[in-house]
């Protein structure tokens, strides 16, 4: 059985932030990935001081690049099924030991079930705009989604346009005062199902919706939420918040000893700057935890 100080499992930014920690500890870290980022569809990462605007792909590479001088960091193509919780550590997918388990696995986007969206998804579709309101500001958005979470994007989108729509594809579950506080901030709201999205090469151009109105539109938003991309951290009885995400305390510590999580599967604030902070978190209390248990 190989056995390891530490399993990462996810490369993302949290995971390989927590990699280059722990190798620099000399700690001799095994990363497993699948090589499905959440991010695979956008075309360019924001946020992140000294890298805004970069190809995700691309900063995966220079991170991965950047961890090679550490002879102690191992990463593999390699999905884990299952971890197992031991009196000394965990035994990942029958044949891999480590002492502690760094959970950087990440979450999955529901995407709204519309004819066409997949064209346009990274492009001019999006669900952050954090990530994206920027290059789309003060044009023609339109904000998917129903009740509370499509008034709260829509709300939320003032910021980068005044050229709002809320579409809620049927029923807008929306209470009579959440109806009057759109329609004071001028935000159109259209409850017709939607038939697809029309545009070309990625670009929205306009909705149409089931009763043959279109409606002109240079951006979507969607509020559909998201899901755990595993279930290791459930299976191994980590607790979750109200929310859906991994419950975490201080330095991303879980409620089972020697399982930590870190980035979008643990916090809602799903940037990649914070998942990276969370990773690099994660592995100092990692290692400070692996030097008391070497010391005694």
């Amino acid at each position: 059985m190989d056995s390891y100080d530490v399993v990462i499992v996810g490369a993302g930014p949290a995971g390989l932030s927590a990699a280059l920690i722990l190798g620099r500890c000399r700690r001799r870290v095994l990363i497993c990935d699948t090589g499905l980022p959440r991010n695979a569809a956008s075309h360019a990462l924001h946020g992140f001081l000294t890298r805004d605007g970069i190809p995700p792909l691309e900063f995966l590479r220079i991170a991965r690049e950047q961890l090679q001088p550490y002879q102690t960091v191992e990463l593999r193509e390699l999905e884990v099924r299952e971890a197992k919780r031991t009196d000394t550590g965990f035994v990942v997918n029958t044949n891999i030991f480590c002492s502690k388990l760094l959970l950087a696995t990440g979450v999955i986007d529901r995407l709204p079930q519309i004819d066409g969206l997949k064209e346009f998804y990274g492009r001019s579709a999006f669900h952050c705009p954090y990530c994206d309101g920027w290059e789309v500001r003060d044009r023609r958005i339109v904000v998917y989604g129903k009740g509370k979470n499509g008034v709260g994007l829509a709300l939320e989108l003032t910021l980068w346009s005044r050229d709002l729509a809320l579409c809620t594809d049927g029923p807008t579950e929306l209470s009579n005062e959440e109806t009057a506080r759109l329609e004071r901030h001028r935000i159109k709201i259209y409850d017709t199902p939607i038939r697809r999205l029309i545009g070309s090469q990625g670009m929205l151009e306009q909705i149409a919706f089931t009763n043959g109105e279109l409606l002109g539109c240079d951006a979507l938003f969607f509020s559909t939420g998201n899901e755990q991309h595993c279930n290791l951290a459930e299976t191994l009885g980590c607790k979750f918040t109200e929310d859906g995400a991994v419950d975490t305390g201080e330095y991303e510590i879980t409620n089972v000893p020697g399982v930590y999580v870190a980035g979008d599967a643990s916090k809602l604030v799903q940037l990649a700057i914070v998942a990276a902070a969370e990773g690099a978190k994660a592995a100092f209390a990692i290692n400070q935890e692996l030097l008391k248990e070497d010391l005694g």
